[in-house]
């Protein structure tokens, strides 16, 4: 059984809207190469959106420097993401959807040093920030 979600378009609706790397990591479930993306070390007020839909994801606030090359948050807004086992490439991780439109946008990890011990691997093209209003 297939999951509706809010946002729902065709694959060539998603290729027509979004770039070639965000659509090879948002909708084939990619990864982009560690220290590339440009959110990996970006530290402004704001908030992150997911670049499919623009579903309001996560807060600065909740992003840390962890270290591993991808932007890491210790926490998605309420109800924002969904969470779905992966055992792909003989690992077994939880990967991170958006869940208004289902677009993959990494995996979360027990590691976090925050008290919610959570570390959010997300891809930077599958994100778009927005920056505070001043």
């Amino acid at each position: 059984m297939i999951k509706k979600y809010p946002i729902e378009r065709s694959e060539s609706e998603w290729r027509e809207n979004l770039s070639e790397e965000q659509y090879r990591v948002l909708r084939q479930k990619g990864t982009e190469a560690p220290h590339s993306g440009k959110y990996n070390m970006h530290f402004q007020e704001g908030a992150y959106h997911c670049a499919a839909c623009n579903a309001k994801l996560f807060e600065s606030y909740q992003k840390f420097e962890s270290n591993c090359g991808w932007p890491s948050f210790d926490d998605a807004i309420e109800g924002t993401v969904e969470f779905v086992q992966d055992k792909s490439h003989g690992m077994i991780r939880t990967e991170i959807l958006c869940a208004n439109c289902g677009s993959h946008l990494g995996h979360v990890f027990d590691d976090g040093p925050t008290e919610t011990g959570q570390r959010y691997c997300v891809n930077s093209s599958s994100i778009e920030f927005e920056s505070k209003p001043k």
